[in-house]
């Protein structure tokens, strides 16, 4: 009866998330994008719902680190439903059986993209790991991504 109703919800679930695609990770470019190698196609993915900090920012580094650990020359799933404006798949990838977006939040290595999240499960995985007060936490006044990008981009406007 469990196995039915497991089956059920993941068919059910589906159509939310369009399709799927299953590939080896060949590139972490941060802690957030990845590239997959789909039948010989490379396909950029970015980890929706979540929102990690930029290569110059504090911690940058470390959590493309933290997403190549997990990921990097690995199998990976991503189930997605569009692409954003510079082709990017937008999904949720899981590598060697783990929810990459929702395990770089709870490595305390990515925030919860407040703007665009839909699984509100996230919200309790960032209060937990910044109660930790390491990885982004450590900060005493973090600064989330899509802050520092609009600080970059004003402070860039002559």
């Amino acid at each position: 009866m469990r196995a039915r109703l497991l089956l059920l919800l993941l068919v059910l679930a589906q159509p939310a998330w369009g399709e799927v695609a299953i590939g080896k990770v060949v590139r972490v470019s941060d802690g957030d994008t990845l590239t997959l190698l789909v039948d010989q196609k490379q396909l950029k993915v970015r980890l929706v719902e979540i929102d990690a900090p930029e290569s110059k920012q504090a911690f940058g580094e470390r959590s493309r680190k933290s997403l190549g650990e997990m990921c990097a020359g690995q199998q990976a799933s991503v189930q997605y439903s569009s692409r954003d404006k510079y082709g990017r798949l937008l999904g949720r990838v899981q590598c060697q059986g783990m929810d990459a977006n929702a395990e770089q939040v709870r490595r305390v290595m990515a925030w919860v993209y407040d703007r665009y999240v839909t699984d509100r499960s996230l919200y309790a995985l960032q209060n937990d790991a910044r109660a930790t007060h390491l990885g982004l936490w450590a900060d005493k006044t973090p600064t989330a991504p899509w802050v520092w990008r609009s600080q970059k981009k004003a402070a860039a406007k002559p």
